[in-house]
């Protein structure tokens, strides 16, 4: 590999990799959907009140998080389809997807947990005695008053994932990454394909968290001001 810096190689690189730009942000925000839906389950699932269930959906979630990402690519992708029975063959778009989501999924599942916890035991008593169901409980009561407050995080969440996203070109998937890995090999000129890929990441990630550091403060000085209001409705009481 060629290390003396070559402006003309890096303006011809640059064009080349961009087309990759698509697929790297199309796949960030498809596994970050699925990432967004499939907390829910984790969350389902751990208010079992069976124990052998949440000890095992707990251990479970603990695996996946303590687990490299590129390891569980790998293995949906290449172990997968060579297990009898209820092996499958699937794309690598389909496998990057299922490989980021879930991983993700287990730390978004704990920011919904810490989101519905942080709602007041007499919100439930209220909902009980409204006679509500379950899902009015939730959908009405609950999920409005628990989402609002993990905005922020989960927007730093879908930073991060996007720079994981990466990951995926291990497995063929054909994004900014792969395309630079690809020009470097032809061109032998990995300095300056690379290069591009850590600019571009910087020019889409960093104007990103600045937005998410400003919702939190807003946020932050939305739900202090309902604090105060609330505790000077109570010393009124």
């Amino acid at each position: 590999m060629n290390i003396n810096w070559k402006w003309d190689m890096f303006f011809d690189a640059f064009p080349f990799i961009l087309k990759g730009i698509g697929v790297t942000i199309g796949l960030t925000f498809a596994c970050f959907l699925f990432a967004l839906v499939f907390g829910f389950v984790w969350v389902i699932l751990r208010r079992i009140k069976f124990k052998p269930i949440n000890w095992l959906v707990t251990w479970t979630m603990e695996f996946i998080r303590s687990t490299p990402p590129l390891i569980q690519l790998f293995f949906i992708y290449y172990a997968w389809p060579m297990i009898p029975g209820i092996g499958v063959t699937l794309s690598s778009i389909t496998c990057a997807i299922l490989g980021l989501g879930i991983h993700f999924s287990t730390y978004i599942g704990e920011v919904y947990r810490s989101g519905i916890d942080s709602v007041d035991k007499g919100q439930w008593e209220a909902s009980v005695a409204l006679n509500y169901s379950t899902r009015q409980t939730w959908l009405k009561i609950i999920l409005p008053q628990a989402i609002p407050p993990t905005i922020p995080m989960l927007g730093n969440y879908l930073i991060i994932m996007f720079k994981e996203v990466p990951l995926a070109s291990t497995i063929g998937v054909v994004g900014i990454l792969a395309l630079a890995e690809t020009y470097g090999a032809e061109h032998y000129r990995n300095l300056e394909a690379y290069t591009i890929v850590a600019l571009i990441f910087l020019v889409l990630s960093y104007p990103s968290a600045i937005l998410i550091n400003k919702l939190e403060r807003k946020m932050n000085r939305r739900f202090d001001k309902n604090a105060v209001m609330q505790e000077s409705k109570g010393a009124v009481i």
